[in-house]
């Protein structure tokens, strides 16, 4: 139940997420327009990857190695105390490195004018992000998603109040920067006050005690930082190369694409960050059959859940892109549509590989997500000279896609069975009835906003229809994580569940 428990506190968070960027992120692009969105992205991705680099797996690995509890004197605090030291001296690094880029004028030589500030900023947002990771990482690793996970919610309001305020007032690029620090710093310090509740703060500050095993701890982040890295090229590579190779409009269309393509993650996103603290504890108590249990469970109900909502996306694509970004973003709407089948790949990748690293077992995950990233890398520098965004769409698919294939092997190689109860043939039926259903009704609607009304909701309840009937999520599954939810809605889901029974 405490996996159930965290679950449902980490999807509750990344759903009020989604809603506030759902609300965000247009008023966003119509400040900026198509040209500024683009330069924004390439320093979100150039941001992300500073990231992986400066974080050096801390943030996993706090949350993996407090969640074991060794019965070491002052464990959590040590291991805390120590990450703490380490993420302190790297994001101070690359702080430095940012401000130097834009003091010498490296920044405005190769990227423009203005990138020289926009740097100075994302060296103040990397502390920031840094700060606020580790202590995320250790109220997790304290079971205390419920306390870590609305930090989040509050995060993106934050942004999004300031951030918009400020664009408002003509701040452009260097408004929504500043409006990530504001949020980031203010969230960060609630986290410090929620975390030295329930650890001491002294401790944490003590020099790390004789017989810590720092080789262990660092060994695992140094892997970690390699599987980060080239997970996160995946979807960071084609940005990077379409700014540079097709300019600042084109990688505006694109992300645009790749925001719409990303609601996909939301549900697996989730699982990966439960299971990887959760699994942990799994591994150490050695219940090798309980992990593939659960891991093969939870792919099931992930490829269930995401094809749903690739059906959806997909048919509603042309209404929804203009409508959302504005009539400016309809060439978005080709490369979301070649985005889409490689996105659920890489869906269902990403709760696999989460176990996989909570064993810490991580050169099969490494090779797995490396041949992934080379494919990937070899793709875009194809076809984004010839095809542009379209060509970057394609290349990123198949680079998503063949993550899942690798990863099941990985996955096999670790002690683990992540497939052995998928149900595929059912969960196949399930969504060819829906969509045809779904698709037809979609064209059929004159409107794009009686479109937006009708399908979502009948393609939900067609599908949860069916996946029930056809045993996809059988009853004896769904109620436990049922009766998580708030007591009205407990009883309308259970009623439903009655009639389609």
């Amino acid at each position: 139940m405490n996996l159930i428990r965290g679950f449902v506190s980490v999807l509750g968070s990344k759903i009020g997420v989604i809603f506030l960027g759902v609300i965000i992120t247009p008023l966003l692009v119509r400040f900026l327009g198509s040209s500024l969105y683009g330069d924004y992205a390439f320093l979100l991705s150039v941001l992300s990857v500073t990231m992986i680099l400066v974080n050096a797996g801390i943030f996993d690995g706090t949350r993996k190695f407090i969640a074991e509890d060794r019965g070491y004197s002052e464990w959590v605090e040590q291991v805390f105390g120590f990450y703490l030291r380490v993420a302190f001296v790297l994001a101070t690094l690359a702080a430095a490195i940012y401000a130097a880029f834009s003091w010498y004028g490296f920044t405005e030589r190769v990227l423009g004018s203005g990138f020289e500030v926009y740097f100075y900023l994302l060296g103040l947002l990397v502390v920031a992000r840094q700060a606020n990771s580790v202590v995320r990482g250790g109220l997790m690793g304290l079971g205390l998603e419920s306390k870590s996970e609305p930090l989040l919610v509050l995060r993106k309001f934050l942004f999004g109040i300031s951030t918009l305020a400020l664009l408002y007032l003509g701040y452009d690029i260097v408004g929504v920067l500043v409006g990530h620090i504001f949020a980031t710093l203010t969230v960060m310090t609630l986290g410090y006050v929620i975390f030295f509740r329930y650890v001491d703060i002294r401790s944490v500050f003590t020099p790390i005690h004789e017989g810590f095993p720092k080789r262990e701890l660092l060994s695992f982040n140094s892997l970690s930082v390699v599987l980060i890295l080239l997970t996160a090229s995946l979807y960071h590579v084609d940005v990077l190369l379409l700014r540079l190779i097709a300019g600042d409009q084109a990688t505006g269309y694109y992300r645009a694409a790749l925001v719409i393509a990303e609601f996909l993650w939301f549900v697996p996103n989730t699982l990966q960050t439960v299971l990887l603290h959760s699994s942990s504890e799994l591994w150490a108590d050695e219940k090798t059959e309980r992990i593939s249990t659960l891991t093969s469970r939870t792919t099931r109900y992930n490829l269930s859940l995401t094809l749903l909502l690739t059906i959806g996306i997909a048919s509603l694509a042309v209404e929804f892109v203009p409508l959302y970004f504005g009539s400016e973003f309809q060439p978005t709407v080709l490369p979301l549509l070649l985005l889409l089948p490689g996105a659920v790949g890489f869906a269902l990748a990403r709760p696999i590989f989460a176990v996989g690293q909570g064993k810490g077992s991580l050169r099969p995950l490494i090779a797995a997500t490396g041949a992934a990233s080379i494919l990937n890398l070899v793709l875009n520098l194809l076809l984004i000279p010839k095809y542009g965004m379209a060509g970057a769409a394609v290349a990123t698919s198949i680079g998503y896609g063949v993550m899942i294939f690798f990863h099941i092997w990985a996955a096999r190689s670790v002690g683990f069975n992540p497939i052995s109860d998928l149900r595929l043939p059912r969960i196949a039926v399930t969504a060819v009835i829906t969509a045809a259903i779904i698709f037809p009704t979609a064209t059929a609607i004159g409107s794009s906003i009686g479109s937006l009304l009708i399908v979502p909701p009948l393609g939900f309840i067609v599908y949860s229809a069916l996946s029930i009937k056809l045993g996809v999520v059988p009853p004896e599954e769904i109620l436990p994580l049922v009766s998580q939810l708030p007591e009205p809605l407990e009883g309308y889901i259970r009623t439903g569940i009655k009639a389609i029974q």
